[in-house]
């Protein structure tokens, strides 16, 4: 073991999946998402603020605040106090002004048996936040009396941070001899009353993993195959109730690891989107019609040579010398509209898994479960988040409009094929 340096860059370029997210910040929303743990026992905020304090010096690009350039924004390394661990609030993932918090771009909070991070997508994805997750309730831990051994997502807090964990993974592997063109067509998004400013309203599906992998094997599917599936049933149930004056394409996008199919420690971004969907068009679709089509879409996308083409067609605009000089302000203008007129339309709703979670033996017996939130969707629609721990499985919806039609269809059917689903929500009603 060799002691913690504190020697890194005076600066980190933003990823290339992280140049968007600032872009898109608005007064009523920024690209927030929350990873959280429950505990079996209460937690102590005094000793989880040490542990806070301990942990971040273990990952300086987490440690930041965001700044703007004449052609880039960049992260720098932020020495203020904090962040400061804060009770938990009733509507997770509010925006998160860049100046505010002392220009930290992560909160920590607390309730009961849980502890909450919640994190700006500008710092890094699901699997780079989990390691900060799961390292802080590891020191957590061991100050309780509980000591951690440092393994997979719990990185040792006294060693130096690898130079690989702050790569750019996207520009290593963005090497394909060609570059796929995206086809994009307008999808069908869902009606609903847009809920109040500051309002996140959340359901929280508690399933049995063998019980979903039980119903999924029926199908001859993957947990995530399944899963896809039942949402664009949802999606697809609640298009045909509603009055339309023309059937749209239901699609969802969702996110893959990158780190899977290509070799990289980063705690940044390297996720690249898919989208499984259904054309109604087409014709009327069953639901084993949907599952067979989302698994040869699986088959047919989540592959390396795919990817690869992928993130070589992502990474081929920064690389152009003309856009690299373009001042930072025209691009937020073309980043923005293009999200807004494209990109956001071009699915109905967004689905992540992020699998089945490992942590240290000895972590074990002081974990109950892990939630995952997508954050505020950019647009009236809902978000659907999947993590399993042990035989525990949480389907985490979290939605922008009041209406819960969408979620009420999906554990409906999970219901219908034999799974039992314990329901709780941040909702009044």
């Amino acid at each position: 073991m060799h002691t913690l340096s504190t020697e890194h860059p005076d600066w980190f370029k933003l990823d290339l999946s992280a140049i968007v997210y600032p872009t898109l910040q608005r007064k009523d929303f920024s690209s927030v998402y929350r990873l959280s743990v429950v505990l079996k026992e209460p937690i102590d905020p005094v000793l989880l603020q040490k542990a806070l304090d301990q942990t971040l010096t273990r990952f300086p690009t987490y440690k930041t605040t965001i700044r703007r350039g004449l052609f880039w924004r960049y992260l720098e390394p932020n020495h203020r106090p904090g962040p400061f661990v804060q009770p938990d609030i009733k509507n997770p993932c509010m925006p998160m002004p860049f100046k505010a918090g002392n220009r930290y771009l992560l909160r920590v909070y607390y309730h009961d048996c849980r502890i909450a991070l919640e994190a700006h997508h500008s710092l890094g994805d699901g699997t780079g936040c989990m390691h900060v997750l799961q390292t802080l309730t590891a020191v957590y831990l061991t100050l309780k009396g509980h000591p951690i051994t440092p393994s997979g997502f719990v990185l040792d807090i006294n060693e130096s941070p690898d130079p690989s964990e702050w790569e750019d993974a996207y520009m290593k592997y963005a090497n394909a001899q060609v570059r796929p063109p995206r086809i994009g067509e307008k999808t069908y998004r869902v009606r609903g009353t847009k809920a109040p400013f500051y309002t996140f309203n959340i359901i929280d599906g508690i399933l049995s993993v063998k019980e979903v992998m039980a119903a999924a094997a029926k199908y001859q599917a993957t947990i995530t195959e399944y899963l896809n599936a039942v949402l664009l049933y949802a999606l697809l149930q609640k298009q045909l109730c509603e009055w339309h004056h023309r059937l749209r394409p239901v699609k969802i996008a969702m996110p893959v690891n990158l780190r899977r199919f290509f070799p990289s420690k980063t705690l940044r971004n390297f996720i690249t989107m898919i989208y499984p969907g259904i054309d109604p068009r087409l014709g009327d679709y069953s639901f084993e019609e949907i599952i067979q089509h989302v698994h040869n879409y699986m088959r047919y996308s989540i592959n390396e040579k795919f990817l690869r083409g992928d993130i070589t067609t992502n990474a081929s605009t920064q690389r152009n010398p003309f856009i690299r000089v373009v001042p930072l302000f025209i691009k937020d203008i073309v980043v923005r509209t293009f999200y807004t007129k494209i990109q956001d339309r071009n699915s109905s709703a967004g689905l992540t898994n992020m699998g089945a979670l490992k942590v240290p033996d000895d972590m074990v017996p002081y974990i109950e479960r892990f939630d995952i939130y997508m954050g505020q969707p950019f647009s009236n629609r809902t978000n659907c988040a999947i993590i399993s721990f042990g035989d525990v499985l949480t389907i985490n919806f979290a939605s922008s409009i009041i209406e819960t039609e969408v979620e009420r269809l999906f554990f409906h059917k999970l219901v219908q094929d034999g799974i039992h689903v314990k329901i709780e929500s941040n909702r009044d009603e």
